[in-house]
């Protein structure tokens, strides 16, 4: 059997990844980390970073560049047009950072890289894993150039369509929700309350209006279909149905925009021998919530800190209890974003009742608590 050249080899310069090798660096372990993708063609889909992504991130020196960049707001709430039925605020929670911090993905991506560069870390970019074969000493990957990586353990945080989950045989059960999401970056005025993250619903379906670096607003909604390219007309058509009423939201300019389709499912396991998931690899949801970033540098700070527990002599039971947990979490941050879409879409004529439990179950502070803990992710520490 080859000797492991390298201690770990990460699949996947997304967030998960890119937060398992800075970790993983950080206490002086060789890691290899690799993408498919060349520089700079990420999409930037998440926007949010809650309260305990950057408990987790900032002792590894992620979290003080992100905070002075993003933008910080303490509320969500949830509207239907101009009524707010549900306010959650996180200015009480018990943590340095009680807001939800704005910014885009690719800012975020761009601090986690800086950060492995300064620990003397590269992206081997584009390099596309072929095949994967393990054994009792380490874990062998061959590039579809034919080179090949011999590492202790290998990561897999490539995404929902992860080539590593597929190539050890993980499940990845669940199942596409029938609407697509449309994303943009936008300009606009009118109607917009400052300092808070909006989660709008309507029987057309959800729609989120939160705030940016620079003025601009990250726009997320429902649709049956989804333009490839959406422009202004579309974006001011979803805010005229879905939006504020008594003063109109004005778009004057989509930035950037996308489309997507999303599922709702969890790997059958996070671990097969020494391969481990992270990320979307293991996890994929609605994006109510603003959840599965964050959730994925969750497990990415909990791998790289059990990594190297068991490289500096721990039993890999601790990998078996990192899959166990973190798996746990997934399905609970699952569930809740089930429940928001759902109660998002629900028909007109059960809207008024919707509409009434939320408001009445709005005021009252231990409920206000309880979403503030679960959305800011504290109840994750």
């Amino acid at each position: 059997m080859l000797t492991p050249t390298v201690d770990v080899l990460v699949v996947g310069a997304g967030p998960a990844g890119l937060t398992t090798a800075v970790v993983l660096a950080q206490h002086g372990r060789s890691v290899t980390l690799v993408d498919a993708q060349a520089e700079g063609a990420n999409t930037s889909r998440a926007a949010v970073v809650h309260p305990r992504t950057l408990e987790l991130l900032e002792p590894y020196g992620v979290a003080a560049p992100l905070v002075a960049k993003g933008v910080h707001t303490p509320r969500f709430t949830i509207r239907d047009r101009d009524r707010v039925l549900l306010s959650v605020p996180f200015g009480q929670l018990p943590t340095a950072y009680p807001y939800t911090l704005m910014i885009s993905q690719a800012d975020t991506e761009a601090a986690l890289l800086a950060r492995f560069q300064q620990l003397g870390g590269m992206v081997l970019r584009p390099a596309r894993v072929a095949a994967i074969a393990q054994d009792d000493a380490g874990v062998t990957a061959t590039l579809d150039d034919g080179r090949e990586i011999r590492a202790g353990y290998l990561v897999g945080a490539d995404g929902m369509h992860s080539t590593v989950r597929e190539s050890v045989g993980i499940g990845f059960d669940g199942a596409a929700y029938a609407e697509s999401f449309v994303l943009a970056d936008v300009r606009l005025s009118g109607g917009v309350p400052q300092g808070e993250v909006m989660l709008y619903f309507s029987p057309a379906g959800l729609v989120v209006l939160a705030p940016l670096p620079g003025g601009s607003y990250r726009i997320v909604a429902t649709v049956d279909e989804a333009p490839a390219q959406p422009d202004t007309a579309f974006v001011q058509r979803l805010l005229d149905v879905r939006g504020p009423r008594a003063e109109p939201v004005v778009v004057h300019e989509v930035r950037w925009g996308s489309r997507f389709r999303v599922h709702h499912r969890i790997a059958d396991t996070y671990r097969r021998g020494r391969v481990l998931l992270a990320g979307d690899a293991a996890h994929v949801h609605s994006p109510a919530g603003g959840q599965g970033m964050n959730l994925g540098i969750g497990d990415a700070v909990a791998l790289g800190e059990a990594l190297d527990g068991v490289l500096g002599g721990a039993s890999d039971d601790e990998l078996d209890a990192y899959a166990a947990r973190q798996r746990g979490f997934a399905e609970q941050v699952v569930s809740m974003a089930d429940r928001l879409t759902t109660l998002a879409t629900i028909a007109a004529a059960r809207r008024p009742l919707r509409n009434l439990a939320l408001g009445v179950v709005g005021r009252v502070p231990a409920v206000r608590h309880r979403l503030a803990w679960q959305l800011s992710g504290l109840n994750r520490r």
